[in-house]
C-alpha cells in the first residue's frame, strides 16, 4: 500500500511568489491534477508517475483535459481542480445567489457577531434609473436605526440575562444577541464578504448560471470569477455561456402561471401567514423507515420489508426503532436508512432566518422573491425596549421605496428590503436531515427565529412519524430527550473536551 499527499490548498500569494522566482514553472496550475487523474482509467502507471508526466507537459495536459471534458463528456475530472476565492464588498442579496449552490464551501461574514458599519451596495439598476437619492436615503435611515437599536439593545440584553452577564466570558455572546436583533432592520444591499472554495466543475456551473441572472451585480461577480479561473486553468472551465434553459425557463413558467385561475380564499380576510406548515408527508412514514432498517438487517426485498413493518405490532415497531437509536450520542445522526421518508414544509421566514436555513444544502430548498405583503418579523427584544413603532416606521418607508423601485427596475428593487422582510420557501428533507436541522437549530445557542422554526418543524414531524422522530431536539436537550425514551442519560454526554 502507498498513500501519497498529492496536493493541498496554498495561498495564491505563495504561488505567485513561486512563479515570480521561477517563471519557467508553468506547472503551477490545478489542471495537472485533473489531467493525471483522468488518465488513471486508461494508463497502467502509478498515479504519482502520471502526475509527474502531467507537470512535465502542461500543454499536453491541457489538451487532454479539453478532449476528456468537451469531447468525451467526462466532467468529473474537473472536480479534482479546486479554487479558493475571497469575495469582498458584495451585497447580502448577491450572497444569497452564491450560496444557492449545494456543493460549494463558504464561510460568510456574520451580521450576528460583527458590528455593522454603513457600507452598502448601490445597484447599477438604481443608478441608471436615477433613483439613487431614494435608495440611499432609505438605506441610510435603516442603518441609523440599526445603530440606535444596538445601543439600546445591548444594555437591555445584559440586564435581562444578568446572571449570565455576571460571567465575563459570556459578554461576547450577549453582545451578539443585541447585534443579531438590531440587524433585522438593515437592508439586503448591506455589504458582506465570504471565503469560497469550489471545484472547477461546480465553478463552471456557477459561471454558466450567473451569466443568465438578471441582477447586474451577480453578472459582474460571474465575469470576475471566470476571468480569475480562466487565467489559471483555461482547460477545465469550458461551458460558460448562459443557456436558454437557465435564462428563460422560470420566466416562461411565471408567464404561464398568470393565466391560471387564482386559488379560492376561505373567509373574507387573510390572516398572517403561518411560519411553518407541514405540506407533505408519507402516510406510512414510520413504516418506510422501519422497512429500510429491516432491508439493511435482512436479505428480504423492500416490498417484503414494508409488509413486515406494516404487520408488526406497536411494541415490536417501537423496540426496533429504539435499537437503531440506543447507542447514539448528541453528535450522532440516525442511520442512513432514515433518509427513506421525506417531509415537505411550506415556510414563511424573514431574510435573517432564511440566511441560516439556506445553509442546509443537502435538503431540497426552493424559494420565492421577498414579498412585502407577507409583513416583517419584529424581534421580541425590539418590542421589549419600546422600539417597535420606530422599527415599523422605517419598514413602512422601506416598503414605499420598494414599491417605487419595483415599477422601474423590477427584481433589483429587493436590494432595499430589510432582513426583517419575509419570503416563502419550500423545504423538502428526509428524516435524517431533519435531525441535523433539529440538533443545530433547536439548540440554545441558535438564533431565536430559526430556533422557533426548527422546533415547529420537529413538533409537526412527531405528529406524523412519532417513532422515527423519537430523538428530535437540540444538542443541549439531547440528554433529556434520550432519558425520556430510554430512562437513562447517554454514556458520553458531555464529552470531556466540551465540559
Amino acid at each position: 500500500m502507498r498513500i501519497l499527499l498529492a496536493g493541498y490548498n496554498v495561498d495564491s500569494a505563495v504561488l505567485d511568489e513561486l512563479k515570480s522566482r521561477a517563471p519557467e514553472r508553468r506547472d503551477v496550475t490545478p489542471e495537472t491534477l485533473s489531467a493525471s487523474y483522468a488518465r488513471i482509467s486508461r494508463d497502467p502507471r502509478p498515479v504519482d508517475e502520471l502526475r509527474a508526466a502531467a507537470r512535465a507537459e502542461v500543454d499536453r495536459a491541457r489538451r487532454s483535459n479539453e478532449m476528456i471534458i468537451f469531447k468525451m463528456g467526462h466532467h468529473s475530472v474537473a472536480e479534482h481542480a479546486v479554487f479558493n476565492f475571497d469575495i469582498i464588498g458584495v451585497s447580502r442579496l448577491a450572497i444569497e445567489e452564491i450560496e444557492r449552490f449545494r456543493l460549494l464551501s463558504f464561510t460568510e461574514k456574520s451580521q450576528r457577531y460583527i458590528t455593522l458599519g454603513d457600507d452598502f451596495v448601490v445597484p447599477e439598476e438604481v443608478r441608471r434609473a436615477g433613483r439613487e437619492p431614494l435608495f440611499v436615503g432609505t438605506v441610510k435611515a435603516q442603518n441609523a436605526l440599526y445603530h440606535r437599536l444596538y445601543a439600546r439593545l445591548k444594555p437591555h440584553v445584559f440586564a435581562k440575562y444578568a446572571d449570565e452577564a455576571a460571567e465575563p466570558r459570556n459578554h461576547a455572546v450577549l453582545d451578539g444577541w443585541a447585534k443579531e436583533d438590531a440587524r433585522y432592520i438593515v437592508s439586503l444591499a448591506t455589504e458582506g464578504q465570504l471565503g469560497l472554495t469550489v471545484n472547477a466543475r461546480n465553478l463552471e456551473l456557477l459561471i454558466r448560471r450567473f451569466a443568465a441572472k438578471g441582477l447586474e451585480e451577480v453578472r459582474a461577480i460571474n465575469a470576475r470569477l471566470y476571468d480569475l479561473a480562466k487565467a489559471v486553468a483555461p482547460s477545465i472551465i469550458l461551458f460558460t455561456d448562459p443557456s436558454p434553459f437557465d435564462a428563460e425557463t422560470y420566466a416562461d413558467l411565471a408567464a404561464a402561471a398568470e393565466a391560471w385561475p387564482a386559488p379560492a380564499r376561505r373567509g373574507r380576510k387573510r390572516g398572517p401567514a403561518k411560519a411553518v406548515t407541514l405540506a407533505g408527508f408519507p402516510a406510512d412514514g414510520d413504516s418506510r423507515v422501519l422497512a429500510a432498517l429491516l432491508h439493511a438487517a435482512t436479505r428480504d426485498s423492500y416490498e417484503e420489508c414494508l409488509a413486515r413493518a406494516a404487520a408488526a405490532g406497536p411494541a415490536a415497531r417501537k423496540d426496533f426503532v429504539r435499537r437503531a437509536f440506543a447507542r447514539m450520542e448528541f453528535y450522532d445522526f440516525p442511520l442512513r436508512e432514515f433518509e427513506h421518508a421525506d417531509l415537505v414544509y411550506d415556510l414563511v421566514v424573514s431574510a435573517s432566518c432564511f440566511a441560516q436555513l439556506k445553509r442546509h444544502r443537502m435538503a431540497t430548498l426552493t424559494w420565492q422573491r421577498y414579498d412585502p405583503s407577507l409583513g416583517v418579523t419584529v424581534p421580541p427584544s425590539v418590542r421589549e425596549i419600546g422600539a417597535e413603532q420606530e422599527f415599523l416606521s422605517v419598514v413602512e418607508r422601506t416598503n414605499e421605496a420598494h414599491a417605487v423601485l419595483a415599477k422601474e427596475i423590477g427584481p433589483a428593487a429587493d436590494y432595499v428590503l430589510t432582513n426583517a422582510h419575509r419570503r416563502r420557501a419550500l423545504l423538502k428533507l428526509n428524516v435524517r436531515e431533519l435531525y441535523h436541522i433539529s440538533r443545530l437549530r433547536e439548540d440554545g445557542t441558535a438564533q431565536w427565529e430559526i430556533r422557533e422554526v426548527a422546533a415547529e418543524m420537529s413538533r409537526l414531524a412527531r405528529r406524523v412519524m412519532p417513532l422515527s422522530c423519537l430523538l428530535l431536539g437540540g444538542k443541549d436537550a439531547f440528554p433529556e430527550v434520550y432519558a425520556r425514551v430510554f430512562g437513562k442519560t447517554p454514556k458520553m454526554f458531555p464529552p470531556r473536551n466540551l465540559k
